[in-house]
């Protein structure tokens, strides 16, 4: 079993940024990669960021590309997302996640955080 632990979320204005960790209890072959949803009110939940371990592969949805930067740091079992030039529709609950595959497909994933809330005030 894998946990994951995300810290960093928090209240900023338009324009500003924030850099979310998503903190594993140990890396497996079932959680080689590690991505980043969110969940706005109302609104399915949707992919943002995946890293592969031990590789130098990323993807990103189209929505963050030039603002958000997902890296991870293998020696803490941690994995980052760097915010920047945040939006008001950037608010929403962000989790990591960790699974085999480097998908978009939240059910790809295998092992969930318990969240952390990014509010951006305009």
């Amino acid at each position: 079993q894998v946990q994951l632990v995300e810290s960093g979320g928090g209240l900023v204005q338009a324009g500003g940024s924030l850099t979310l960790s998503c903190a594993a209890s140990k890396r497996t072959i079932s959680s080689v990669v590690t991505g980043w949803f969110r969940q706005a009110p109302g609104k399915e939940r949707e992919f943002v960021a995946a890293i592969t371990w031990g590789g130098v592969g990323t993807v990103y949805a189209d929505f963050v590309k030039g603002r958000f930067t997902i890296s991870r740091d293998d020696a803490k079992n941690t994995v980052y997302l760097q915010m920047n030039s945040l939006e008001s529709d950037d608010t929403a609950v962000y989790y990591c996640a960790a699974g085999r595959t480097r998908s978009e497909d939240t059910t790809q994933y295998t092992y969930w955080g318990q969240g952390t809330q990014v509010t951006v005030s305009s």
